[in-house]
């Protein structure tokens, strides 16, 4: 796993993020719908904007629909209802000229109806009827050549029902479908009706609603078209700056001159997208403003550090040649000086050694090429843990290694040290009689076949393993796993940041796994 600011963390973290976010839907697909509301796609600002323009548009359309279909139908309605008074008007003075004609001034049943279907302006489909004693006496209809005719037996008691008070009613005539009637009283005892089909005034309506309910249709897909255009165009800085902002989180920050991308060009710092904009730009200028004073800073460190572990080098030479020239003088030395003269011997030893880590890292870190040349890692690491079974003969020492030759490209004598110090650390941190098994083998590629671009190192023991709280930090400089920074295993806590530096500068990748009772080491090379 990469870390924050090293190449490929970004996109690392979006894959581990992608596989949690997937474990977690096949957890719980059997569960009450929570896996289903993960699984749906995620609401981006662009989605949510055309999502709104929509509803807006959906909800102003069916408004105005609602109220121009309910206008119009009212409308028409209100027109019936004038058409129906006028014809009630009319059919009243009819009916009494025609009492006033009849000598009983009784009007007959049969000539009552036709009476009222002769009044002028009656529309096709209109239907008349006396009534008395709440039952129809006479009725008839208008068909669509103008002649009468006798309407369905029944729709009879539907007609007799209507109340006699001069009010428009909408009624149901069975097949005849919705009528607007109207009731009116004679003088003779009986009340007339007249009805009005409303299949026009529906037709005409659910047109209109039709007519609405495309045009809404239409309007919609305009808006969702038009409104898309327009927020991609006015999102773009924001996708401007959501590049950018990937390109910084890919780039190596850790350390190194880093060169940042462009800013953001802002078309207007008075909108919201340009605020941002604007915003991330004057960030991008103080990260960058810290990067440069950061490397110009660790910069002079590694240089300090490389002038100064090159000018030790010569009186720690020197400390250590006087030493053993007073050991081999010819004198006999009391046993203290004799004891101080070793400790100088041995304590110079092992600073030069520092100075020597220390000059090593300083130059890695400048980036000065190692030597690239054919490198037998087989033969290689055979050297390296026979040297280490020979320095620690209690340990159980084991080499697992192919049938053919395995060889890579890089500086052998680093090589070496990263192998030697693998083997080191584990000689120093795990008790005698610790079994150290060291393999070398092509990576296995996705589909199981051996890589052969890829070779790898792995150093496993059955020690006691490494405690979490160290393993983070592991690789850094003087990192250690006794705190109180003892020096009994004569540790300088720079070993694996040196197998660190020398991996990574082969371009290659070391990673470690423990456990109680089982540590890895890891290293991979390009072959």
């Amino acid at each position: 796993m990469t870390h924050p600011g090293e190449p490929g963390y970004a996109s690392a973290a979006r894959r581990a993020a992608s596989e949690r976010t997937r474990s977690m839907d096949d957890a719980g697909g059997t569960g009450d719908g929570s896996a289903v509301r993960r699984r749906r796609a995620p609401q981006t600002l662009r989605r949510r904007l055309l999502v709104v323009i929509a509803g807006l548009v959906v909800l102003v359309s069916a408004i105005v629909g609602l109220v121009s279909v309910a206008s119009l139908h009212d409308q028409l309605m209100a027109r019936m209802d004038a058409q129906l008074v006028q014809a009630t008007d009319r059919a009243a003075r009819t009916l009494g000229e025609e009492r006033e004609e009849r000598e009983d001034r009784v009007p007959l049943p049969p000539e009552g109806a036709e009476a009222l279907l002769r009044i002028p302006g009656q529309p096709v489909g209109a239907i008349a009827a006396l009534v008395t004693d709440r039952a129809v006496v006479t009725f008839g209809a208008i068909d669509e050549e103008g002649d009468f005719v006798d309407p369905p037996e029944a729709i009879a008691p539907v007609l007799a029902s209507v109340p006699a008070d001069r009010t428009p009613v909408t009624v149901e005539l069975d097949e005849l479908g919705e009528y607007r009637a109207i009731a009116a009283p004679t003088d003779g005892g009986f009340s007339f009706v007249v009805a009005f089909p409303l299949a026009e005034v529906n037709a005409t309506t659910a047109q209109l609603a039709v007519t609405v309910g495309v045009v809404a249709i239409a309007g919609l897909a305009a808006a969702l078209v038009l409104g898309a255009v327009i927020v991609r165009r006015a999102l773009v800085p924001l996708d401007r700056v959501t590049e950018t902002a990937t390109l910084v989180s890919e780039l190596p920050l850790a350390r190194g001159d880093v060169e940042l991308p462009d800013e953001v060009p802002v078309d207007d710092e008075r909108t919201e997208v340009g605020r941002l904009a604007t915003s991330f730009n004057r960030m991008l200028g103080h990260v960058a403003a810290s990067l440069s004073a950061r490397e110009q800073s660790e910069r002079k460190v590694r240089r300090f550090v490389a002038d100064a572990s090159h000018e030790l080098r010569t009186p720690l030479a020197s400390i250590r040649g006087y030493s053993e020239l007073t050991r081999l003088h010819g004198g006999e030395l009391p046993p203290d000086v004799v004891h101080a003269l070793g400790r100088i011997e041995s304590e110079s030893l092992r600073m030069t050694e520092l100075v020597e880590d220390l000059l090593l890292l300083a130059r890695l870190d400048e980036g000065r090429e190692l030597r690239r040349e054919r490198v037998d890692l087989t033969r290689l690491v055979i050297d390296a843990v026979g040297d280490a079974q020979v320095a620690a003969p209690d340990h159980e020492w084991r080499v697992e290694v192919p049938d053919d030759e395995v060889t890579v490209t890089g500086d052998a004598g680093r090589l070496h040290q990263v192998v030697a110090n693998l083997l080191a650390n584990a000689r120093v941190h795990t008790p005698e009689g610790t079994e150290v098994v060291v393999r070398v083998a092509r990576v296995p590629a996705a589909s199981g076949a051996p890589d052969p671009t890829r070779v790898r190192v792995t150093v496993t023991d059955d020690g006691p393993g490494i405690d979490p709280a160290v393993r983070a930090t592991l690789f850094e400089r003087f990192a250690r796993g006794d705190a109180s920074r003892s020096r009994r295993a004569g540790s300088t806590g720079l070993g694996l940041a040196i197998v660190k530096a020398v991996v990574t500068a082969h371009r290659g990748t070391v990673e470690v796994e423990s456990e109680p009772g089982r540590t890895v080491f890891a290293v991979d090379l390009p072959a």
